[in-house]
């Protein structure tokens, strides 16, 4: 790579099973690769590669992809996103490279901890955009304030680093959910996957919670929900981030899970959507525009990844055209902890974060609900962003 050329690496998981999670950014890569051709930085013009390489959906392979990156490629900039184990991994072995990094797609909290910090930590070399733990309990709170603002809410968490992470006294959900009113009942921690959630039923009928709250897997949770129903309850309403703030098709393969969970009525986090009120710093593009488009090239539904994916390019972009040089890695880290921008997912700022090397992005609440073409995330709630519209009414479950 000649001095005035720059590359751009991506880590993505094209196999394994977070390969859906994937789709999006390939397709931005894919979308946006004229305007990523070339960057101009203080009136000089730089060539720029985009180098993409397979996580596997693994973190090793994570790992070995980002020292390729670094080492043969000369990445000047990395973009990373999806897996709760596999995103770590790479921005562990980013910082180890003295490698920018830029990721998204979980929240804040859950970051820091699986790289072994506390908040407050400095990291040198990598940056996250996404939400918080607490960002998510201010949405579901609000929904369950839609249904029933007194009853108890059984917790189905795992236990595994989400549901340490759900629990903990400072950052979990009860810091937010208590002083709304809300009593928060621990259900009993389970290993994923689950093989029955039997105890779990008995604590929620043991307890008189109508209300649940989650973040398994959909496969998980429809069968808590199987056997809840067999036992002869029926939560109200669901609530549950992570796996099932995506389309079911993709990451429930069994048609009995899509027919429990739509049953079920289960509402979600939204941190992006068609109808959010953002264009794209590149080239203009509005959120309905590229979920369109996305759906024209993949003949999928979009997802919300789809949004963040292209905020990643956007950043990249920025950096390397106000980078002191951008050339130089730790030129690019500091452009990056000074970026202020608006993006197709929203105004991103590191400068402001809740902890250092963090921007937020704000959510509302979403439920998916029976559509012509199969289960449609409606936004329901939209408390902390007044701006995005309002697609739908929650309905508890009948």
């Amino acid at each position: 790579m000649s001095s005035n050329s720059l590359c751009v690496g991506v880590v993505a998981p094209l196999t394994g099973r977070l390969a859906p999670l994937g789709s999006p950014l390939s397709h931005v890569l894919r979308r946006l690769a004229p305007l990523l051709a070339h960057v101009r930085n203080g009136g000089r013009r730089h060539d720029v590669t985009v180098a993409v390489r397979d996580s596997r959906s693994d973190p090793d392979a994570a790992r070995q992809a980002v020292r390729d990156l670094a080492d043969a490629e000369g990445a000047n900039l990395v973009l990373t996103m999806a897996g709760t184990q596999v995103l770590p991994a790479v921005t562990d072995a980013c910082e180890k490279a003295g490698a920018p990094c830029v990721s998204t797609t979980f929240p804040w909290q859950a970051y820091v901890d699986a790289r072994g910090a506390e908040p407050g930590h400095r990291f040198r070399w990598t940056y996250h955009f996404a939400w918080g733990l607490d960002d998510i309990a201010a949405v579901f709170a609000d929904l369950w304030d839609h249904v029933d603002d007194s009853g108890p809410v059984g917790c189905l968490w795992n236990d595994d680093v989400q549901g340490r992470l759900l629990r903990h006294d400072r950052y979990g959900f009860a810091p937010v959910t208590s002083p709304r009113g809300h009593t928060l009942v621990d259900l009993g921690a389970y290993r994923e996957p689950a093989g029955g959630f039997h105890a779990q039923v008995g604590r929620l009928r043991g307890h008189g919670a109508d209300l649940v709250t989650s973040a398994a897997t959909a496969t998980d949770l429809a069968l808590f929900h199987r056997q809840a129903r067999e036992a002869g309850l029926r939560p109200r309403l669901i609530t549950c981030s992570r796996w099932l703030t995506y389309p079911h098709t993709h990451t429930t393969p069994a048609p009995d899970v899509h027919g429990e969970l739509a049953d079920a009525r289960v509402a979600t986090l939204v941190y992006w959507s068609p109808g959010h009120p953002y264009r794209s710093s590149l080239d203009g593009i509005t959120c309905a525009e590229l979920a369109h488009a996305y759906r024209q090239a993949t003949g999928a539904a979009w997802l919300q990844p789809l949004g963040l994916a292209h905020a990643l390019v956007e950043i990249a972009h920025h950096a390397l055209t106000v980078a002191a040089d951008p050339t130089d890695r730790a030129s690019v880290a500091q452009a990056l902890a000074g970026t202020t921008l608006d993006t197709i997912a929203g105004t991103l700022d590191w400068t402001c974060g809740p902890t250092p090397n963090i921007a937020l992005l704000p959510l509302v609440g979403g439920q998916w609900q029976p559509g012509p073409g199969g289960p449609r995330l409606a936004v329901v709630s939209n408390s902390a962003l007044p701006g995005v519209p309002l697609t739908g009414e929650l309905t508890p479950a009948r």
